[in-house]
């Protein structure tokens, strides 16, 4: 079995359920804003797959007392939640909207009169457009714009909600948002200026921490929720370990996928020496002011890890990592992902190990091709197939030594998959668009069963 007091829950975002994009006093976000680009690639591509929006996506906004009750039905213990920054504050800082603020505050009641704790996430890429119309991340204002952001949120939830997690995914929110230009905002800057907008995000976390820890009502346990650019080890070879340990947090070669770039500064207060050496003299100085990285690195309560796949690699001759190449016909997702359940026994293991923190599972989970049969079901025994295999891991890791204290699916219900719409599913709970009728999975009710028997069924 898990250990006890294991916490068993699902995850969402608030741009990918709530809905209600322009309502009662909701500004707009990054997100808003591309989804509502049409204008089409030299593919004939819009930003977003079938011109999809979120401004109705799941009608969470209008429904979310119907889906805690879809939640308790299914026996889930916690919801990982995020707040929309330009609900609360629709010009970014300055005046807050009540009704955004009372929309979260009803959210949590209603939370935990199910008996269902909230994990809330301050911020999940819906960043406010007009505060990205004065520069977003690169304006060096942005961490001072975050904590204000932070303390509106503290101030009305704090009193209730302990478990806070200020980021999610900021890799994928610069990287691909940022430098690549794939995500809102679709922006393609320099490395260098890449680098300051992921200096001010990681100072934004760190604002954040202090912000929560000053002023919160009750006792917070926060943490950040990370995806990294994974890779495990090909085999159990002890010579195949180290070298995927080795690939997994190195920082050279530009590597800012690797999580020493983002872990490094907030744990151990510095970016990884590997990475700074391979961008030498393009490193903006903020990156060395002591200060800023003091700030950073506020000590934070536990790490959380998004997890879907890795790539293998075993050590070479010299020793030094090699990639794998996947095997032909390896089992995929449907939108492509490869199915490595391992990934969840050595990605919390190797940043267990390194930065000595309690971890949380904070996403995990497949896309299917799922759609209501016949019989008025939904059968995704795909999905439990997964779920079992990843959990049989991370259960292994946990006998291992490594301090896991809860798994949060991703997702709670099929929801905006950013740019790929509503054509990929995650959900335990399937959701029919058009009509916003939600039917549970058959993974749904297996998920019960393990949640009830807290893992004993793995």
């Amino acid at each position: 079995m898990f250990p006890k007091n294991f916490v068993w829950g699902a995850a969402t975002a608030s741009y990918q359920i709530e809905g209600a994009s322009q309502e009662d006093g909701k500004g707009l976000s990054i997100w808003d804003v591309h989804t509502h680009d049409l204008r089409k690639s030299a593919y004939g591509q819009t930003n977003v797959a079938h011109e999809d929006t979120g401004d109705i996506a799941c009608d969470f906004y209008h429904r979310y007392r119907s889906d805690i009750a879809l939640m308790k039905a299914i026996g889930i213990k916690a919801f990982r939640f995020s707040i929309s920054w330009p609900r609360v504050l629709p010009e970014g800082t300055g005046n807050i909207n009540e009704k955004g603020i009372a929309f979260y505050n009803d959210l949590v009641d209603a939370l935990l009169e199910a008996e269902i704790e909230p994990y809330v996430t301050l911020f999940h890429w819906d960043y406010p457009q007009a505060l990205q119309m004065r520069g977003g991340w690169l304006n060096p204002e942005s961490p001072e714009w975050f904590a204000e952001y932070t303390k509106c949120v503290t101030d009305a939830l704090s009193d209730r909600v302990t478990h806070w997690m200020t980021l999610n995914e900021p890799q994928c929110h610069i990287l691909l948002g940022h430098m690549q230009g794939v995500c809102a905002p679709k922006l393609q800057l320099t490395e260098p200026e890449g680098l300051l907008a992921m200096h001010h995000i990681l100072m934004a976390h760190g604002r954040a921490v202090e912000v929560l820890q000053k002023h919160a009502k009750k006792k917070p346990e926060v943490g950040v929720a990370f995806c990294q650019g994974s890779l495990i080890p090909d085999s159990d070879r002890p010579e195949d370990v180290e070298a995927a340990r080795a690939a997994f947090f190195s920082g050279a070669d530009r590597q800012l996928w690797s999580p020493s770039w983002w872990l490094d500064p907030i744990v151990f207060g510095k970016y990884p020496e590997d990475g700074l050496q391979s961008y030498g003299e393009e490193v903006p100085k903020e990156l060395l002011d002591q200060e800023q990285m003091d700030v950073i690195s506020k000590p934070i309560d536990f790490i959380g890890i998004n997890c879907y796949n890795a790539e293998p690699v075993c050590a070479g001759a010299d020793g030094k990592p090699i990639r794998v190449r996947t095997q032909e016909g390896a089992a995929l997702t449907a939108n492509k992902w490869a199915v490595t359940p391992r990934a969840l026994y050595y990605i919390p293991k190797f940043e267990f190990e390194r930065y000595r923190l309690p971890i949380y599972i904070t996403e995990n989970g497949m896309s299917g091709t799922d759609w209501v049969c016949l019989d008025g079901k939904v059968h995704d025994s795909y999905r439990i197939d997964f779920m079992h295999r990843y959990l049989q891991c991370l259960q292994k890791a946990i006998e291992d030594g490594v301090d896991v204290r809860g798994y949060l699916t991703w997702s709670l219900m099929d929801n905006l998959e950013w740019n790929n719409g509503y054509t990929e599913r995650f959900g335990l709970i399937h959701v029919d668009y058009p009509t916003q009728k939600r039917t549970l999975k058959d993974s749904a009710y297996w998920y019960h069963s393990v949640i009830r028997d807290n893992g004993a069924n793995i």
